[in-house]
């Protein structure tokens, strides 16, 4: 008699939803294990296609070189820090989380703090506990005609607008990924961040933790905020700077803060809880009951998809569905170039197209557009940017996408070519192609110039009046900052024009470089990007 065909096994390696279970139906073996106990994690994982953690449970390259078939890891929430998704992406592993599994829970939690915050909640719960009864103390401010800031106008910055406009709240916003007319329609004006501090009485903060958002809110930020502001952090920690805030807070200069995020965590010890004026919580925007089976529900699909062999929408690095092999190796790259595209932007362009041009129109390209749309907003956002929410992205921030096919392509046997129009109407566009029988990556146009570079993790472009001595002023100055040029193009629009230096580097260019650099060559723009 044959045996029964083998069913996938799915092992769950934390506490998740029963919701999740059901979800995964019959068709699977599920098994459980303690994904924090290392010993029995590398044990349980060697022969499991799938696996489901929340966020104790560490995915790294020693745990997928133990698990000869996973297919899929599957994170029962947004945050992605547990699993090295890059080791995955090399092993062939699909890794897939939940990105709108908490939204609402993160946006009340928010409008929870700024209401504690402003009504003195904590201490005069405290106060009340050891006895004390002083209602004078503890006089708090309502929210009714006051105007709050929200720094991030994202999902969920839009539904902490939302919410906080029942509140009867003027609503302003500082995002320059957000055109204004979209703003608008959600009856928040947008503004400059200096602006934003002046006149808000709250403070709500939900941008992505990048490099250039790390420490946006400091000592001198917080001078410019008004003494009677409350400041909420429920997005990341350190976006707030909280040494400057701990000293904002103690000296009068604002008057309290809801915090929920730290730069540090596990967090017990901070400065700031020592003060009346805080009221603090661990992390918990994504901690309801209803984040969690929302969650586990997610991945558990997403699981059946992959395991399966279709589309999985929520798949943060390797597509899955039916692709023709031919347009597969063009997505890794048309997704290189659309973070290389935001970066030159240096904000969300109004109308994007995505032009694909040559052989591979014969097969239906359309991937190339979400993998587009996934690279410009990959670091835009903070939560993970995936097939399905990259459209949905591009519709919040009222950016028109358009995707064009031509078979004919004069200089390359296919050409992806992303390019945008801006709000002042300037235009920035970005295109590769693929070489060779390894198919390998190359820039052939930034903004209309001819180059030829590989697109590495560390990425540099400056334009400027085309005179002699530039090119080795540029070369001095990333030698004496110990930044190793890997390959440098320069190009021009006519001699004695406009000229484009484009650089691959071995390491990012520190800012004080690049500084340097944009004055010594009286530089136009100059733009730095970092692929890692």
């Amino acid at each position: 008699m044959t045996p029964p065909p083998r069913r996938p096994v799915v092992l769950i390696a934390e506490e998740l939803s029963p919701a999740t279970v059901e979800a995964l139906g019959p068709d699977f073996e599920i098994r459980y294990c303690n994904g924090a106990d290392r010993a029995e994690l590398l044990s349980a994982i060697t022969d499991v296609d799938a696996i489901l953690v929340r966020s104790a449970t560490k995915v790294d390259a020693e745990a997928l070189a133990a698990a000869a078939r996973l297919k899929v890891v599957a994170r029962a929430g947004v945050g992605l820090d547990n699993v090295d998704v890059r080791a995955a992406t090399q092993s062939g592993v699909m890794v897939v989380n939940a990105p709108t599994s908490n939204i609402v829970s993160a946006a009340e939690l928010a409008i929870a703090l700024l209401l504690a915050a402003a009504r003195h909640v904590s201490p005069a719960h405290a106060s009340l506990r050891n006895g004390e009864w002083k209602r004078s103390k503890f006089t708090g401010i309502e929210l009714f005609e006051k105007t709050v800031g929200i720094v991030g106008l994202g999902r969920i910055g839009v539904l902490v607008a939302q919410r906080l406009a029942a509140f009867g709240m003027n609503l302003i916003a500082y995002d320059p990924y957000v055109q204004a007319g979209r703003a608008a329609q959600m009856g928040v004006r947008l503004v400059d961040l200096d602006t934003l501090l002046a006149e808000s009485d709250f403070i709500s903060v939900h941008l992505p933790k990048t490099p250039e958002t790390i420490g946006l809110i400091g000592a001198d930020e917080l001078a410019k905020a008004k003494p009677n502001a409350v400041l909420v952090n429920a997005a990341r920690g350190g976006i707030v700077d909280e040494t400057a805030l701990f000293s904002a807070l103690k000296e009068g200069r604002i008057a309290a803060a809801g915090v929920d995020v730290y730069a540090k965590e596990p967090c017990t010890d901070s400065p700031l809880f020592e003060l009346e004026n805080v009221v603090a919580t661990p992390h918990l925007g994504a901690s309801t009951d209803e984040a969690q089976e929302k969650a586990g529900i997610a991945v558990a699909r997403s699981v059946r998809l992959a395991l399966s062999g279709e589309l999985v929408p929520d798949a943060v690095n390797v597509q899955g569905g039916v692709i023709a092999e031919d347009v597969r190796p063009g997505i890794p790259l048309t997704e290189k170039l659309g973070r290389i595209f935001t970066a030159l932007a240096g904000e969300v362009a109004q109308q994007i197209d995505v032009e694909v041009r040559g052989e591979i129109t014969e097969y239906d390209v359309k991937v190339l557009e979400l993998a587009a749309l996934k690279g410009v907003f990959t670091d835009v956002v903070e939560d993970p940017v995936t097939y399905v929410n990259a459209p949905l992205l591009a519709a919040e921030r009222g950016t028109a996408v358009r995707l064009v096919a031509e078979a004919e392509s004069p200089d390359h046997r296919n050409l992806i070519t992303i390019r945008g129009t801006l709000a002042d109407g300037s235009q920035v566009s970005v295109g590769g192609t693929l070489i060779g029988l390894a198919q390998r990556e190359r820039l052939v146009c930034v903004n209309d110039f001819p180059v030829d570079l590989e697109p590495t993790d560390h990425l540099a472009f400056f334009t400027y009046a085309d005179r002699p001595g530039m090119v080795g002023t540029v070369g001095r100055i990333l030698g004496e900052a110990n930044v190793n040029i890997a390959g440098m193009q320069v190009s021009r629009d006519s001699k004695g024009g406009h000229a484009l230096v484009a650089l691959s580097v071995d390491s990012a260019i520190p800012a004080e470089a690049l500084a340097e650099i944009e004055q010594a060559i009286d530089a136009t723009t100059l733009r730095a990007v970092d692929l890692a």
